[in-house]
């Protein structure tokens, strides 16, 4: 799935994200969505999440 649309990403799915300081090398952590951060339906470098674990990341894939 697309993880720079809002729509296809909701709380309590599993993604993997790109943390901030893993943006150099891309490295993915994943975790359970506890709250959709970004306001706008679209971004170009991934919609940015809030983990359960608190970990702040933008979605790179949506795992179902």
């Amino acid at each position: 799935m697309d993880g720079q649309q809002r729509e296809n990403i909701r709380p309590g799915q599993r993604v993997s994200v790109v943390q901030k300081q893993d943006q150099r090398t891309g490295a993915l952590t994943e975790g359970i969505v506890e709250r959709i951060l970004t306001k706008s339906a679209h971004h170009p470098h991934g919609i940015k999440v809030k983990l359960t674990s608190g970990e702040v990341g933008r979605v790179k894939e949506t795992h179902d």
